[in-house]
């Protein structure tokens, strides 16, 4: 089969590489249909995560149809449309049982890495490096997705590819940083960040009660769709201070709610992004945190930051004594993919939500390395490239 491949940091190319095969009971073998570039794969291609090896498999949001089961296979069955949360789960362990998918502690067979730098392994991830699992990814014709009855979800009749991919994990993500801030009806609630993350992020905290939702980004392009899609209110930071404009917007008090959705490549103008980016460079600091650093200084007192955008190490200059002294609730982390899937896919089908607007840029595999540059330099209006694998 034809998959894109990491062959350094930078660097993509399309390989022949052997078709996935079923190794253990619960596995099934997916058709991909739709495979989205997500903003964390850059951190990989980037070289921010030191975990890749040459020719590993990219991509782990995506959807396709069921061609083989294991043995131990019961819910899903060949020929079924499904989408598959790109966090794999075992869905039988204490942290499975009580529905912290993303931390299930059987399904990351290469933990060392992470209980090293992080004290604990948390699951793996789907195309997502040795850090996680080591599983090849879905910019690829086929995928071995590992607990499949866990895992994949058949997709509703009529629901287009290129919108239910997204409940792979950009929605999941998203709603996943709203649940987080406890939202209980009436707040304002500000999000870093423009991407397909943000704006379901954004829309989650429309439907979980937010008065008002604040966008913030520097692409007018991106900041355009968010208002005209979403309604939201917008703040483009490389024209506007962030922390004085919520200020006035908030009558002094602060958003009660800030949701990062950016990560470990946050970008900013000024002299502190400089030094965020020239540490990073230099590999003396893993993560830029400069989002981070907003939130938590914009956030009112007694309010919660959600983080959500993926970061990997250690950070400079972390606002600790902000946090604390404004007494805020920090909350973060990877989806819980298994938690949220089914009831999104509802939500998708009635037409409360419709991701479908991020797939702004549709390509083969084969211009795969493209899209991801398109992706990355923010160029055309891109939004999310989404790869077709079966398209001529």
């Amino acid at each position: 089969m034809r998959a894109l491949c990491w062959e350094g940091v930078g660097r993509l190319a399309v390989r022949d590489v052997p078709d996935p095969a079923i190794r253990s009971g619960g596995d099934i073998i997916v058709k991909v249909r739709a495979s989205s570039v997500c903003g964390s794969d850059l951190h990989l291609i980037n070289g921010y995560l030191p975990a890749m090896r040459e020719g590993d498999i990219l991509g782990h949001e995506f959807m396709g149809e069921v061609v083989e089961t294991g043995p131990d296979v019961q819910r899903i069955k060949v020929g079924d449309r499904v989408v598959v949360g790109s966090v794999v789960a075992c869905g039988g362990c204490w942290y499975c049982r009580t529905e912290q998918y993303s931390l299930c502690d059987n399904s990351n067979p290469q933990p060392v890495f992470t209980e090293k730098l992080w004290g604990h392994s948390p699951a793996g991830i789907l195309g997502y490096s040795h850090a996680a699992g080591g599983y090849s990814g879905s910019h690829a014709e086929y995928i071995r997705v590992p607990f499949g009855d866990v895992g994949a979800f058949t997709v509703p009749a009529g629901v287009p590819d290129d919108s239910v991919v997204f409940a792979s994990d950009a929605m999941p993500t998203g709603w996943m940083a709203a649940d987080f801030c406890g939202l209980k009806g009436g707040e304002v609630v500000a999000v870093w960040g423009a991407g397909g993350v943000g704006q379901m992020a954004a829309r989650s905290a429309q439907i979980l009660g937010a008065e008002r939702v604040i966008v913030i980004d520097r692409l007018p392009e991106r900041l355009a769709t968010a208002a005209q899609r979403l309604g939201v209110e917008t703040i483009n930071y490389a024209e506007t201070d962030v922390l004085e404009a919520l200020r006035e917007m908030t009558a002094g008090r602060g958003p009660d709610a800030c949701i990062e959705a950016v990560g470990m490549e946050a970008h900013d103008v000024g002299p502190v992004y400089a030094y965020d980016k020239a540490k990073q460079s230099a590999r003396l600091q893993s993560d830029r945190p400069t989002s981070v650093r907003q939130a938590i200084m914009a956030c009112r007192k007694g309010g919660t930051v959600s983080i959500v955008g993926v970061y990997g190490g250690l950070v400079d200059k972390f606002p600790l004594g902000a946090a604390m002294n404004k007494a805020l609730v920090l909350r973060m982390g990877q989806m819980h993919a298994q938690r949220y899937i089914p009831m999104l896919l509802d939500r998708i089908a009635i037409g409360e939500i419709d991701p479908g607007y991020l797939a702004t840029h549709p390509m083969s595999l084969e211009q795969g390395a493209r899209g991801y540059e398109i992706f990355q330099k923010k160029e055309e209006g891109c939004l999310r490239t989404v790869l077709h694998p079966q398209a001529a």
